[in-house]
């Protein structure tokens, strides 16, 4: 055995052996398996090494693909492994969207090639692509502003810039365009409509990700540029009309299979009651998904699988959800919640960890406000990692987005993201981009919180008031 994992046994042995304390939050000897698993993380876990195995010996993972159904047994063989219980697949229907040839070019005033990336699930240009003057709008409230009639026949281009944010919110309010641009171009009677990349790099490739379309405006093809041609067509905007040729081949093969990945954790005194961890098993297509979302994968692997090789179960349990075709719009979490509706008011609280592997900085929570003095043990053995205390408006993480909907508590242990959106949804978000240290630091902080968690004394959601007796007459 490893001088670190003897250690390891070594310590829990004898914090195991100490009497629990009286009923609070948690008792001393929670904090303190706490803290030996959050330190055990430290000295290494297994993040890296499956999100290496998953990068190399599937790759990119697009949902509904043979690639993605690949990844899905893949994670069925490591988290057995792993040692998690029960681990299954769950399967679910979607509309299929594959990448095809794609090419653009400036026409006029001078001629100029365009590097694009088709936004998954636009509809082709007709064979022989579109060519049309094209229409420059700063910001997506510019596009909006414009009247309906002011773009019949030509292309719409927003080339808003995505500002860099240690919180990622830069690309919150740039990827509106990406969610809606095609819509509003086409209200307006665009015939295409491209964008700056949401990401925060100046590379000559192009940033994907998906977009929407309504029933009530025409489907029109939609790609991003790379940040770098944007610009280039401000400046070509300077010297007269911009017209702009462009031609996309996706195809759309109807309806396919994505997949869920299940594991357990059996809880010893609540088995009903489940402390959700999560990541999104699909990729993009340009480069490996090692940071979307394979750091999340590795982190929440490797933190699962610290507690099922502890000789106690947890309380509650612990169940692990790798999600399906969350990049085409968290299609898996919303089948998952649809599946499970009757069984949500069980689950105790629920997490994605789906901001790549930088360090984290901060803990939040979304729970009732009567909660908030129970994660005070939480927050103390997660601050000599340096994460400090945040607000109570936690997201959870983008796939968590059904369930506290339908009212499941979520915390969010906040990563640096300064520089994700430099890789993200593009060609280089390889496994160059993963530090195998920085994922150990979030295996700390993922495990050590979904212990205490999961044996947790206070309920976390707010209580029904009783109804107001009716005022006398």
């Amino acid at each position: 055995m490893h001088r670190h994992a003897l250690r390891f046994v070594r310590t829990l042995a004898l914090v195991f052996a100490a009497g629990a304390a009286s009923a609070v939050a948690h008792t001393q000897r929670d904090l303190e398996i706490a803290a030996a698993l959050r330190d055990r993380a430290l000295e290494g876990t297994e993040a890296y090494a499956l999100v290496e195995s998953l990068t190399v010996e599937v790759g990119a993972r697009v949902a509904g693909t043979p690639e993605e159904a690949r990844a899905a047994q893949w994670a069925v063989r490591e988290l057995t492994r792993l040692g998690l219980e029960d681990v299954r697949i769950e399967e679910f229907p979607m509309e299929g969207w594959v990448r095809g040839p794609e090419r653009a070019e400036v026409i006029a005033p001078f001629p100029h090639p365009l590097v694009i990336s088709t936004l998954p699930r636009s509809v082709p240009t007709p064979p022989g692509g579109i060519e049309a003057e094209a229409v420059l709008f700063d910001t997506l409230e510019s596009l909006l502003a414009a009247p309906v009639g002011s773009l019949d026949g030509k292309i719409a281009v927003v080339t808003y810039r995505t500002v860099k944010t240690m919180d990622g919110a830069g690309y919150g309010h740039a990827v509106r365009a990406r969610f809606v641009g095609a819509i509003e171009a086409a209200r307006r009677g665009a015939v295409g409509f491209l964008m700056r990349s949401a990401g925060t790099h100046l590379n000559r490739y192009a940033n994907t990700g998906t977009m929407r379309y309504a029933e009530d405006v025409p489907k029109i093809p939609a790609a991003a540029l790379s940040p770098p041609d944007a610009a280039q067509l401000e400046r070509l905007a300077r010297h007269g009309p911009l017209r702009i040729r462009f031609e996309t081949r996706p195809s759309l093969p109807g309806t396919v299979v994505s997949r869920n990945v299940i594991a357990d954790i059996r809880g010893s005194e609540k088995p009903e009651e489940y402390v959700i961890l999560s990541a999104h098993l699909d990729s993009w297509d340009g480069g490996t998904g090692a940071l979307d979302d394979g750091a999340g994968i590795g982190i929440t692997a490797a933190a699962t699988a610290l507690i099922a090789a502890l000789p106690e179960r947890p309380k509650r349990s612990i169940r692990l959800i790798f999600f399906g075709a969350e990049e085409f719009g968290l299609l898996g979490a919303r089948a998952y919640v649809a599946r499970h509706r009757e069984r949500l008011g069980e689950y105790f609280i629920g997490n994605q960890a789906d901001a790549g592997g930088d360090l984290p900085y901060a803990f939040r929570t979304r729970v009732a406000d009567a909660a908030l003095p129970a994660f005070d043990g939480i927050r103390s053995v997660l601050g000599p990692l340096g994460i400090l205390p945040g607000d109570n408006l936690a997201t959870g993480g983008p796939d968590m987005t059904p369930f506290r909907e339908a009212g499941v508590p979520v915390f969010d242990i906040e990563q640096d993201m300064t520089h994700y959106f430099d890789v993200h949804h593009t060609p280089s978000d390889t496994l160059e981009q993963v530090d195998g240290r920085k994922l150990d630091v979030n295996v700390a902080a993922w495990v050590a919180t979904a212990w205490l968690l999961a044996n947790m004394d206070v309920p976390l959601r707010a209580q029904p008031q009783p109804a107001s007796a009716p005022a006398a007459d």
